[in-house]
């Protein structure tokens, strides 16, 4: 198996567009109810929206390819990009998605590396994220990996109001 990783450009925007859409709808479709769901994606991964955060020098996508096709992707973010006040030193991974049929293939390691090595390149001391409290698989992840669970904060999911797991790593 052959794996790169590429930064994503705006030119790749309905790349980006399609496979947000499809790994959240195949992480979340059976816990939530459709019109929550159909929400969040029409909010969250709507051409505009994805063309901003795209257009943000305090975010950075990326796409994860096995054997040249698009596997998932990662976003990160530093500074006032990030979705909770963390400080300066600090980077968050806010998107982490594998395609299904790519899943357990050691394809997360790989983007959380790139995250970390980003953070290190900007001098950053802790990458953070939010996992969803009722992600086992996710949380089970981020934990083998060395991340700590420090808090939540509250993600809505249309006008369902749900809890994510706060959790933090200490880089080297």
């Amino acid at each position: 198996m052959t794996v790169n990783i590429k930064k994503c450009t705006l030119e790749e925007l309905n790349i980006l567009q399609e496979i947000s859409i499809e790994t959240f709808k195949d992480t979340f479709k059976e816990q939530n109810s459709p019109e929550n769901l159909k929400s969040y994606i029409e909010n969250a991964f709507n051409s505009n929206q994805l063309e901003l955060e795209l257009s943000n020098s305090f975010s950075q996508f990326f796409f994860i390819y096995s054997n040249n096709e698009v596997a998932g992707y990662l976003k990160v973010n530093t500074d006032d990009a990030q979705s909770e006040e963390m400080g300066d030193k600090t980077l968050e991974i806010e998107r982490i998605y594998i395609r299904g049929e790519f899943q357990k293939l050691g394809l997360g390691k790989y983007l959380t590396s790139k995250a970390m090595e980003i953070a290190t390149e900007l001098n950053k001391k802790k990458i953070w994220l939010g996992v969803w409290e009722k992600n086992e698989n996710a949380i089970a992840f981020y934990k083998k990996l060395g991340f700590i669970q420090t808090g939540t904060h509250s993600f809505y999911m249309g006008d369902e109001e749900q809890i994510d797991l706060i959790m933090l790593k200490t880089l080297k």
